[in-house]
């Protein structure tokens, strides 16, 4: 079923590409001009709250690594690349993973990262199918007594360490799926099963035709034109791996709003290509991990409740139980009391979204819409649900078929967020927050041509997404349409003190510079596409940065516009730095005469305390290597630290002498833990020569004596 939400499932089935209120669609595509959207601006000039990460359980998972903590691999001796020893994922962090020698138990003295696109590793009995050897490290004296301790050999210690875990899958660890997040396992082309939206009991293949972070463009097969192309995130419990309705004695049919368009006859020669198809390019089976089952339902035959309209989400109305097909699914259809209108059903579980006891509404101060059709008291006077059970002879759903009904997961009033069109899928337009009661949000869609009412969706649907999502994945977000008046060129003036020069006053703009604007993200220009920079965590790390949390970041950022990719990076390093606000200031200073630089603000938090300064980030790729290196000079760090270049083994510098605990020498410069308004220029030479005389009497006793050289 459709656990984005029932008021989805029904409204997605009919053709979600060209659905009936297509023609409320946004106008972004018809603005003649356009510029860039930026929700960190956005959030800033109008006062505005984000919707927290964390609020969106279904983009957090679609995040996680394919690999999970407790899998077993069989890893490369870094003594002796030539032998190999088991280890257990701790954590993962993108592409990196903290292991575990097996033989350490809990003790995590001896953890170790690694990179999985770069390390030796492979899935367990592996060295017994290639003739490798399988030993502890040689130097590890103490993993080797520990084993010794208990076992007479290794291969004892194995049996009883490796029953009933888990190994790392093959596919993962080698081959084109290899470090790729689960998300990522889904490619273009691949088949998976869909269940049908009217018929829990029968399912049929569709094709990916395209991934966006994990929500999926698919289409039946059988088919060739997008007239019933789909759109539905990859953790939705309707998709299955090909193969699951056999498994599970289910049936293979074309859905009922697609089967008149061929004969049996072409849909089973349909059926017999996708399944040759899917054979020679498998999905991995840990794209379904994170699925969630079914739970039973208490649900029967005409009891009553409340549902957001299946149809169009800007209401909620009374529905009745008509159907039960098991005790996964029943079926609900909204109240008619006409007669006349065709019925409007959809199939449900129990933890589908948007069904709701009933007085719900009532409780939470929200209009119910009552039901077309029946006598003239029901609709002379408010709706009152206890004459409507007496008048139908029904019974209420009791509370405790329902999920809980007040949760929200974070999400308040005023937050902003990135939520899909109900009424064109493919759109996902800039929305806001107007008001939440219980796991219900009420969204306005900024950015449409038309003004519709507010939809309501669940705090728990996967048709919702944090800021800055669209722009992550690569997607189209239609931003809102408001005036934005075209700014004077910014001229940096090179003087001891800055010049700011005032704005022109609005009244004296010419009339044409000042007129409404859908801010959209353009095309990119090759000129302006940042190739990928690598974050060498190996790397010498200087006195600024932490190296356990530059540890922690992904190993590449990229490719993408330079602007948005370099922000991205010195965030990143902002955030993995001992004090964040000093290196924004270091970050300030950084510059070049010569650069096409665009001012980015870039913010820091340290102890309580928010910090914000206005940084030069270069416009153009040729310019993006020197940026890298002037940064890292001025952070006193190792120059390949990040950069254009990916170190997988030893760094071009040598930067592995040196550390940040003692004075030393590097790049013509002193690196350690700089005073107060002490600024270190490339070149400069510190003039200072430390003495050190240690004493020890008894007690040790260490008095450092310094003098300096004029």
């Amino acid at each position: 079923m459709q656990s984005a939400g029932a008021q989805e499932r029904l409204m997605m089935s009919s053709s979600p590409s060209n659905c009936k209120l297509e023609k409320q669609a946004s106008d972004a595509e018809s603005a003649e001009e356009e510029m860039d959207f930026n929700w960190d601006e956005y959030l800033e000039e109008n006062g505005a709250t984000a919707a927290p990460y964390t609020s969106f359980k279904h983009v957090e998972i679609s995040l996680q690594s394919s690999f999970q903590p407790g899998m077993k691999l069989e890893v490369a001796n870094k003594s002796s690349p030539d032998t190999y020893w088991v280890a257990t994922i701790i954590t993962t962090c993108g592409q990196l993973l903290l292991l575990r020698y097996c033989g350490y138990g809990d003790d995590r003295k001896a953890d170790f990262w690694c990179d999985v696109m770069t390390a030796d590793l492979h899935p367990v009995g592996w060295c017994t199918q290639n003739n490798r050897v399988l030993m502890p490290p040689e130097d590890d004296v103490y993993l080797r007594k520990a084993i010794k301790e208990k076992y007479s050999d290794w291969t004892d210690f194995l049996v009883q360490d490796l029953t009933g875990s888990r190994t790392a899958p093959a596919n993962l660890l080698e081959g084109p799926l290899r470090g790729k997040n689960t998300v990522d396992l889904i490619k273009e082309g691949c088949v998976l099963e869909l269940q049908s939206a009217s018929e829990p009991s029968s399912y049929w293949p569709v094709l990916v035709l395209r991934n966006v972070g994990g929500r999926l463009l698919i289409r039946y097969a059988g088919l060739d034109d997008q007239s019933h192309d789909y759109w539905i995130f990859y953790l939705d419990t309707r998709l299955r791996p090909m193969g699951w309705a056999l498994e599970n004695n289910l049936s293979l049919q074309p859905p009922k709003e697609v089967s008149d368009i061929k004969t049996a006859d072409q849909w089973q020669e349909a059926l017999e290509t996708v399944k040759a198809e899917s054979e020679n390019r498998p999905l991995p089976l840990e794209v379904f991990k994170d699925h969630v089952d079914l739970q039973k339902h208490s649900f029967k035959v005409g009891m009553k409740l409340e549902m957001v309209s299946p149809e169009e989400p800007t209401h909620i109305c009374p529905v009745s139980v008509t159907k039960v097909y098991s005790e996964n699914y029943f079926q609900v259809t909204v109240d008619d009391l006409t007669g006349e209108a065709p019925p409007r059903s959809v199939v449900c579980h129990a933890d589908s979204l948007g069904i709701l006891p009933i007085q719900w509404c009532l409780k939470n101060g929200v209009g119910l819409e009552r039901p077309r059709g029946g006598s003239h008291s029901l609709q002379s006077q408010d709706f009152d649900w206890a004459d409507y059970l007496k008048h139908t002879g029904t019974e209420a759903a009791p509370d405790a078929c329902f999920p809980d009904t007040s949760q929200s997961r974070g999400f308040c009033k005023e937050m902003w967020l990135e939520a899909v069109n109900p009424w064109q899928p493919g759109e996902i337009c800039v929305a806001h927050i107007t008001q939440v009661k219980g796991r219900l949000l009420w969204l306005r869609l900024e950015g449409l041509s038309n003004s519709i009412p507010e939809c309501i969706v669940d705090a728990e649907s996967m048709a919702i997404f944090p800021v800055g999502w669209c722009e992550a994945n690569g997607y189209p977000l239609t931003p809102p349409i408001k005036p934005v008046c075209q700014k004077q060129r910014k001229v940096a003036v090179v003087q001891p003190e800055k010049q700011v020069t005032p704005p022109p006053s609005v009244e004296n703009l010419p009339i044409n510079l000042c007129q409404p604007v859908a801010m959209d993200t353009g095309a990119m220009n090759g000129k302006y596409c940042c190739p990928q920079i690598f974050v060498n965590h190996r790397c010498f790390s200087g006195p600024y940065l932490n190296k356990g949390r530059i540890a922690e970041l992904p190993q590449a950022v990229g490719p993408g516009k330079c602007t948005l990719v370099l922000k991205e990076v010195l965030s990143m390093l902002i955030n993995a730095a001992y004090k964040p606000g000093r290196v924004l200031r270091e970050l300030q200073m950084v510059e070049d005469p010569q650069w096409n630089f665009q001012e980015e603000t870039l913010k820091a938090k340290y102890k309580g305390k928010s910090y914000r300064s206005t940084i030069r980030i270069v416009r153009v790729a040729e310019q993006v290597a020197d940026f890298c290196r002037k940064v890292c000079v001025k952070l006193q760090c190792c120059p390949n630290l990040f950069s254009l270049t990916l170190v997988t083994d030893k760094c071009p510098e040598n930067c592995s002498v040196q550390t940040k605990t003692k004075y030393t020498y590097y790049y013509k410069k002193r690196v350690g833990r700089p005073s107060v308004g002490e600024q270190c220029v490339e070149g400069e030479l510190a003039k200072l020569t430390c003495v050190c005389v240690c004493v020890c009497v008894c007690v040790c006793v260490c008095v450092c004596v310094c003098s300096v050289l004029l």
